[in-house]
């Protein structure tokens, strides 16, 4: 049955939580760390691999690497030479273990970063942060209850150039913000999300065999996580192609989008937005997915700007970053590169070194791994945390759910929910000047 957060606040309030320290090492700042990989796919290969070649400069062991294919599994521990497991809570119950981070599809990690939270680690997850709105407030208020460091994966968000703009909004120095656009646009002659499968792997072998895949945890259909379903490989190596495991465009790559956004305009939390409006659809790939190939977004904030994002699977030009303000433009991609309006040229330019055009100088960032350790050892500022994670979650999921029900979706601040209107989307999109595609 599914945890709603009421219920899970509840019961969770009967379980007597130790301060987050009593259920780990006490670290030093000059400590080693010890990390563990839980999920070995695209993204927790590349991350662990990342990490094997710089152990001595993060002062860092990888002891232990999980997945529930074998071959993933293996794959990754010879890269890293850490102790391999297909159970994940193998890990969460190891106190020499400090750190985990999750690569593992959507659906699967909330559940995993709360329970390692819990057993007093810190946790690196992918992004998205979450499956679900409530998954999302889970996660979130179980950081503020453990005190643990949870770092969420858009890596953008330590971009300096995104840092460089948040400064640069802070200090009006192009006006009142009013409205953004960017996208993550692609093109692939094998279609979209058609990862290549492995004819040989599947649940029907023995477990000490290359290709054998626990399907069943994979679904993670025990805790409601999804649906069960008899093995379907297309399911498992192209699971982004279906919403029972993810938001497919929106919570793939425009969270990229969203996060970064938020951070610079409303600052490091981020903030959830007002209404949230989509469109789209299917125009392309004509296989089994579920999920759009072309999505667009338009999201507005209490602050009284819109956030424009569009991705696009059948063309990979895309939308230039431009955060516009009454004052000034600020094209983020080229420096970023602030220009004034000519309307506010006096403004502008008091503002600006007397000049009309200035490229910004961008402060020099540790990387997204970095910053995550970094934070554990000495509590530098995350550069997306839980809580701008959330509400770029909340956002996210909010467009997804405008297309699929085709409806115009609220915020309900006070009780933290979605309503769902009958307003046309047709028309809010029709009143939105939507953006050039040439900066």
């Amino acid at each position: 049955m599914h945890v709603s957060r009421r219920n899970f606040v509840k019961a969770s309030a009967a379980i007597p939580f130790l301060p987050s320290l009593s259920y780990s090492r006490i670290l030093g700042s000059n400590e080693r760390l010890n990390v563990a990989f839980i999920g070995t796919g695209g993204m927790g290969t590349a991350h662990a691999s990342n990490l094997a070649n710089r152990i001595s400069e993060e002062n860092v062991a990888i002891t232990h690497v999980c997945d529930v294919y074998n071959r993933r599994l293996m794959n990754a521990a010879k890269i890293t030479g850490a102790a391999m497991t297909m159970e994940y809570k193998d890990i969460l119950d190891n106190d020499d273990v400090d750190a985990i981070v999750i690569s593992t599809p959507d659906h699967w990690h909330t559940k995993i970063a709360i329970e390692a939270m819990e057993s007093g680690k810190d946790v690196y997850c992918e992004k998205p942060l979450s499956h679900t709105i409530e998954q999302a407030i889970e996660c979130r208020d179980a950081v503020h209850r453990t005190g643990r460091t949870l770092q969420v994966g858009p890596q953008w968000t330590s971009n300096g150039r995104y840092w460089a703009a948040g400064d640069a909004i802070k200090a009006d120095r192009i006006g009142k913000v009013s409205w953004s656009q960017a996208s993550y646009c692609r093109n692939s002659r094998g279609g979209q999300f058609n990862w290549t499968i492995d004819e040989d792997a599947g649940p029907d072998q023995t477990k000490d065999q290359e290709g054998y895949v626990w399907w069943d945890r994979w679904l993670g259909h025990e805790w409601d996580l999804a649906p069960k379903i008899a093995w379907n490989a297309d399911h498992f190596f192209r699971f982004r192609k279906y919403y029972a495991y993810n938001g497919g465009l929106a919570t793939d790559l425009l969270y990229h989008k969203l996060a970064p956004f938020l951070r610079a305009i409303e600052g490091p939390d981020g903030a959830y937005p007002k209404r949230v409006v989509a469109s789209g659809g299917t125009y392309l790939e004509k296989d089994e997915r579920d999920i759009p190939d072309t999505f667009l977004m338009v999201a507005d904030y209490p602050a009284e700007h819109s956030i424009v994002l569009a991705s696009v699977m059948t063309n990979d030009e895309g939308l230039p970053t431009i955060i516009r303000g009454q004052h000034g433009t600020m094209f983020v991609d080229d420096g970023p590169k602030l220009v004034g309006q000519g309307t506010w040229e006096e403004e502008f330019k008091a503002k600006n070194e007397g000049k009309m055009e200035v490229i910004l100088e961008q402060p020099d960032r540790r990387d997204h791994m970095g910053n995550f350790f970094d934070a554990i050892r000495n509590g530098d500022e995350l550069a997306c945390n839980v809580d701008l994670g959330c509400a770029t979650m909340i956002g996210i999921k909010m467009a997804v759910e405008a297309l699929r029900q085709d409806k115009v979706m609220h915020w309900d601040a006070e009780s933290e929910c979605v309503v769902a209107s009958n307003e046309s989307p047709s028309k809010i999109l029709a009143g939105i000047p939507l953006p050039s595609f040439v900066s």
